[in-house]
């Protein structure tokens, strides 16, 4: 999308057409195109179509109000989920009343998540394009208000007068994804420093950030969605104290760090939990294996063994009925023997591909099954079970 696609986007006749283009099936673009070029401008046509194919896309992060923001596609897949940044924001809103510079604002989904939690907020972004969309999507949302949009870079101009300050360097260019740090735009040690002074700050980073990188007294929070790991990030405040915090959504279950040593290796029992991505991240299986009072499978295996069934949100519980070395064969057999026609296939310390081996077991049958193929005690084995009721 072009500065002069948004601006006719946002003209009376492409609103019109973007209504009427609720509910379109991009298969029909061509068909539909066509038809639309007998009442509207070519150029106008295709930016509604494009628009419209993004809003569905990103229906996926930001559920009904998709359909009335506007979005870049570098800008959609960058932003964060709705469900992510109004936990962040309410975290910044339970300051108090107050302002949050959003730097590196993107198309606009945590200054969305900050205004709808009561907080002023100023949105700064060095493109031009980038700026009118967040402007765009707040006003269409009702949340223009409380919103100023600075046109800089923010290296230039830091988070002015506002207390919270809130940082999403970029870590894509247009030759894919940036591992250095220091080459995010701006530098994530810029990034830090920025937050360092907010009152609160964070900083948005990949989840997969070693923890030697984060830096003393900060609070790293990795956060998950569904069950997948959407991103980490790091916090300066008063309250932060140097933790580690896995956070679940949507339940917003959190666990918090407690300087555990690491759970001890047991037998397999009836039980077997596998730990939220999140908790794992955030190197807090100790701490959930000590709820389920139980033990690891192996010192190097994120999954933990228990004999009783307790109710946790940090880790989904299978029942263990099968306990065998690995060998194809000898599956296959059991499979075959039971039945089991649906296989779903979970491995951790295992080399084996999972489409590999449904392929070569073609299990047939009524019944269901789930096979871990992973170690015990250093040997590889396979766990056979069912989701714990």
């Amino acid at each position: 999308m072009t500065p002069e696609d948004l601006e006719i986007l946002l003209a009376p006749g492409g609103q019109e057409l973007l209504a009427g283009l609720r509910g379109h099936d991009p298969a029909d673009d061509l068909a539909v195109a066509t038809r639309l070029r007998r009442t509207y401008e070519a150029p106008l046509v295709a930016a509604a179509l494009t628009q419209t194919r993004l809003r569905q896309r990103g229906a996926a992060k930001f559920g009904a109000d998709a359909e009335r923001m506007y979005f870049t596609p570098h800008g959609l897949e960058q932003s964060t989920r709705a469900s992510v940044a109004d936990h962040r924001a309410r975290r910044f809103a339970a300051y108090g009343p107050g302002g949050v510079a959003d730097l590196c604002c993107g198309v606009g989904g945590d200054a969305i998540a900050l205004l709808r939690a009561g907080l002023a907020v100023t949105a700064v972004d060095r493109d031009p394009l980038t700026c009118a969309v967040v402007r765009a999507n707040a006003d269409a949302l009702g949340l223009g208000e409380q919103l100023e949009v600075v046109c800089a870079d923010v290296t230039d101009i830091g988070a002015g007068d506002r207390d919270g300050v809130f940082v999403d360097p970029a870590r894509r260019t247009a030759r894919g994804r940036v591992f250095d740090p220091e080459a995010y735009s701006p530098p994530l040690s810029w990034a830090l420093a920025a937050a360092a002074k907010g009152a609160p700050g964070a900083v948005k980073v990949a989840p997969g950030i070693p923890h030697e990188a984060v830096p003393e007294g900060a609070e790293a929070e990795w956060i998950s969605d569904g069950g997948d790991v959407k991103e980490a990030v790091l916090w300066f405040d008063a309250r932060a104290g140097g933790v580690r915090r896995a956070t679940l959504l949507p339940s917003g279950a959190t666990l918090l760090g407690r300087g555990l040593p690491d759970p001890p290796v047991r037998p397999v029992g009836r039980y077997l939990y596998e730990p939220d991505g999140a908790v794992i991240r955030a190197h807090l299986v100790a701490e959930a294996a000590e709820e389920l009072d139980g033990g690891l499978v192996d010192p190097t295996i994120a999954y933990v063994t228990a004999d009783e069934l307790h109710p946790t949100p940090y880790a989904t519980p299978y029942e263990i009925t099968d306990v065998l070395p690995f060998n194809l064969k000898r599956l296959k057999a059991l499979l075959r023997t039971r039945e089991v026609g649906t296989l779903t296939v979970k491995k951790r310390g295992s080399a084996v591909d999972p489409e590999d081996l449904r392929r070569r077991i073609r299990p047939q049958g009524p019944h269901s099954a789930t096979v871990f193929l992973t170690r015990v005690a250093g040997a590889p084995t396979m766990l056979l079970g069912q989701p714990a009721r």
